[in-house]
């Protein structure tokens, strides 16, 4: 496998960022090492876990099973990108993570929220089955799905709320 560098541009939670990789650089590691988004989780580098969800194109997608060279032109958003860049605030989603104890040792946490953010952009009143379906490719090692699916429940309702009212 070749080592040579290309240089690329990464739309990584809505700022350009130019970069060099190798073209087996994973997306995952791209995030972690040369952009600092320690949020993005590596756990089992095989695809299995769901930690490394990050959204490209609004679509979840495996990071560690991406690679970087992939991802020129295309919009990714990370857990550090959902927060209000202005104020600091919480989406709602990782609120209702908070509020409800979706999250134990956090391992899992990232990749749960942004696969969550995907089903409610697509489906803004899932039932709990829609849930379990969406994150169904994400595995919680502590076993917190019930927490984790209310979690997701009350970040819908809240989200719907702020769309009645304005």
């Amino acid at each position: 496998m070749s080592d040579k560098l290309a240089s690329i541009a990464l739309n990584v939670n809505g700022k350009r960022h130019e970069v060099e990789v190798r073209p087996h650089d994973s997306l995952a590691d791209i995030l972690r090492e040369k952009l600092g988004l320690t949020g993005t989780k590596i756990i089992c580098n095989e695809g299995h876990c769901g930690a490394c969800t990050v959204l490209i194109d609004g679509v979840p997608v495996l990071s560690c099973l991406t690679l970087a060279i992939e991802c020129e032109g295309k919009e990714i958003l990370t857990i550090e990108g959902l927060c209000d860049p202005q104020t600091g605030e919480l989406h709602p989603i990782q609120q209702a993570f908070v509020d409800h104890s979706g999250m134990q040792c956090g391992s899992c946490t990232p990749g749960m929220i942004l696969a969550a953010k995907a089903l409610l952009d697509e489906n803004p009143h899932p039932t709990a089955e829609d849930v379990r379906e969406a994150l169904a490719g994400n595995i919680c090692r502590c076993g917190n799905y019930n927490s984790i699916t209310r979690s997701v429940l009350a970040a819908a309702e809240i989200i719907a709320g702020r769309t009645h009212n304005g």
